[in-house]
């Protein structure tokens, strides 16, 4: 019953459409980073709900927050479907294929749910959100460790994407074409991976240093992780240069809405 679920065209279509529309979205995150590096992106918040926002208040928008419910919902729902079929005679990394798949589900999902608040007319602030469940995780007991492990969980899916991109792992998803074409698309994914474990990375140490000052507004998420570069030395810069990767990943998504192997 799941294979067939998954195998169906119509929810292959519409999972291809969840790419794209994933897509959509972290080329506006970029370019809501590039635009607080250079001072004049303080408006918008630099992760999905700052793009999905943007959308919603630009012309044709809710048209497009719907496609982006349809299209991550449905990839969210393959994404499970394909945890429920993992098949592995080693159960550690079936466990470990079963748990990557949920999660991408899960998330797809939870973006889905977001960007319905906002087709509804609704709003949502994701750094407000993160800043209130670390709060509500540090006054509970045990909370301090929960929130550690959390930290690391994110780090390490961080890390996951940077070695992904390094080694151009992501390639076995895609059909990857010949030439130039193949090429592009490969190199767009490189450079997408990193810069997105990069960002992934920097909210996982912030969650550690909220639970290590007990200090939850520490913890605010990719938007403000990707504020926290600017904090470095030449932070505007490296800020510019997550952002332009950022914006390289959602352009490989677009590719991948075509050649992943579904």
């Amino acid at each position: 019953m799941a294979a067939q679920a998954k195998n169906s065209p119509v929810l292959s279509l519409l999972a291809r459409t969840g790419y794209a529309v994933n897509g959509i979205l972290h080329i506006l995150i970029g370019g809501i980073a590039i635009g607080v590096a250079s001072g004049a992106g303080t408006g918008s918040g630099a992760d999905q709900s700052g793009a999905l926002g943007a959308l919603a208040s630009a012309p044709g928008g809710v048209f497009v927050l719907w496609v982006i419910v349809v299209g991550l919902a449905a990839l969210g729902i393959w994404q499970l479907l394909s945890a429920a079929l993992v098949r592995d005679p080693d159960a550690t990394k079936r466990a470990a294929h079963i748990a990557g798949e949920l999660g991408k589900g899960v998330a797809y999902l939870a973006i889905a749910v977001t960007a319905l608040t906002f087709a509804l007319g609704g709003s949502s602030n994701s750094a407000s959100s993160t800043k209130s469940f670390s709060a509500t995780l540090l006054a509970s007991p045990g909370g301090v460790f929960l929130l550690v492990t959390i930290g690391l969980g994110v780090l390490a899916i961080g890390v996951v994407f940077v070695v992904r991109g390094v080694r151009q792992s992501f390639t076995k998803h895609i059909r990857v074409p010949a030439g130039t074409v193949g090429k592009a698309v490969v190199a767009l994914g490189v450079v997408g991976y990193v810069a997105k474990g990069i960002a992934v990375g920097v909210v996982g140490i912030l969650f550690i240093v909220a639970a290590a000052t007990a200090d939850p507004s520490q913890a605010t998420g990719l938007d403000g992780a990707l504020r926290s570069m600017l904090r470095l030395p030449f932070g505007g810069t490296i800020l510019v240069a997550v952002g332009i990767g950022v914006i390289a990943y959602g352009l490989y998504c677009f590719a991948r809405a075509r050649l992943a192997k579904l």
